[in-house]
């Protein structure tokens, strides 16, 4: 159901998640977040937080906010992404965490290179017991962003395949029964986050396009497997809320994580079979090398282009922007297309001017189009002229 991008050619927004302001000190320190924003201190900051995310969306102009994922704690490489629900679900022995490794054949990285740190940061818990939902809080986080703006707020939440290699099993025999297990347990707590009213629900990383270089997910999921995996967990959803499909090739640290520009292509006729309104794609970093294949196999979902690189502090130039856009309406109709970033620029290694200026530019860049195509252009305060401190002659 499209309900942030209805009516809205050309919309604009950012995957997810934005630097940490420096005088944001508190973390959750693994409880949850309702019993978190009982402490005065970190209510503050963390609502302080969330309000700084959303006005300088707004000043930048985007059409559709995030949170910030403000609710990650400062760990190495982004890792409470991985963490923040595996910690508050039931099953797992949440007072007794141990080192983890990935298994589903992930990369490695040897010592001295930066994401060995986030290797060794994967100090997760094990599980123990049955897969519940537990207390993640998802609808609570989205409604204290929400009152904070007018403007539409998404949600974004990892995929359960990512959080079935992220730790030791004691409980299940197989993987698979694992992964549905942290599938409907998902299902339940997004369900509960539509019905509250999120306009957008974001599942981010599913495995499909990982598949032709690396192989089955645990030797086992191919990708018509993993569609059925994604279908599991978004179920319902669609007739409730606006369901985005996040692909991403990984940037924990700000970092690439392959040698190699991955591509798209092999996995469109699976991505095409997802039960989502939008997917989306690093088109920035990538090189926009595929622009015209994904928009010749995929013809009925909305498509995002990131047309901002968040592994580099280079701000794009709105011009380079405004040529990527461009260039994709060769193959994507304007109705069917958004403009966003690649993926999150929160993940540790980038700061929050950066980020800000960036957005800036995606904006500035959309607008150059826009004004092209005779479309209303968005107010982009941040960029107007008025109000710099600068005299120019």
């Amino acid at each position: 159901m499209f309900k942030a991008t209805a009516n809205i050619v050309l919309p604009t927004s950012i995957i997810g998640s934005l630097p940490r302001p420096s005088w944001y000190t508190r973390n959750l320190d693994y409880k949850t977040f309702l019993q978190a924003m009982v402490d005065s201190v970190y209510r503050e900051q963390y609502t302080d937080a969330v309000s700084v995310y959303l006005k300088e969306q707004e000043l930048a102009g985007l059409d559709i906010c995030t949170d910030g994922d403000a609710h990650f704690d400062t760990e190495v490489g982004g890792q409470s992404w991985t963490s923040y629900p595996l910690f508050r679900m039931e099953g797992f022995d949440k007072h007794n965490p141990k080192p983890a490794i990935m298994k589903t054949g992930g990369v490695a990285f040897p010592m001295g290179h930066i994401l060995h740190d986030y290797l060794e940061a994967r100090v997760m818990p094990r599980l123990v017991g049955p897969i519940g939902r537990g207390d993640l809080q998802y609808a609570a986080m989205w409604k204290t962003a929400q009152r904070l703006t007018k403007k539409p707020v998404k949600f974004g939440t990892i995929t359960p395949e990512l959080l079935a290699a992220a730790f030791d099993d004691k409980y299940y025999k197989d993987p698979v029964e694992r992964v549905y297990a942290l599938s409907n347990a998902i299902n339940e707590e997004l369900t509960e986050l539509a019905n509250a009213g999120c306009p957008v629900i974001q599942m981010e990383e599913p495995q499909i396009h990982m598949i032709p270089a690396r192989g089955p997910v645990f030797g086992k999921l191919d990708m018509k497997a993993m569609v059925q995996v994604f279908n599991n967990t978004v179920r319902g959803l669609r007739a409730r809320t606006e369901v985005w499909c996040h692909t991403c090739w990984g940037n924990p640290s700000q970092q690439r994580m392959f040698k190699d520009i991955q591509n798209y292509a092999p996995s469109l006729d699976h991505l095409n079979q997802v039960e989502a309104d939008v997917l989306t794609f690093e088109s920035c970093s990538s090189n926009r090398q595929e622009l015209d294949v994904i928009g010749k196999q995929i013809t009925e979902k909305k498509i995002a282009i990131g047309v901002i690189d968040h592994h580099s502090l280079q701000v794009e130039k709105p011009e380079d922007i405004a040529d990527h856009i461009r260039e994709a309406l060769k193959y994507i109709p304007a109705e069917r297309l958004i403009i966003c970033s690649d993926c999150g620029m929160g993940r540790e290694g980038m700061s929050r001017r950066h980020a800000h200026y960036k957005m800036i530019a995606l904006v500035q860049g959309t607008n150059i189009v826009r004004k092209e195509l005779g479309l209303p252009e968005a107010e982009c305060l941040a960029a107007d002229s008025r109000y710099s401190l600068v005299t120019t002659v």
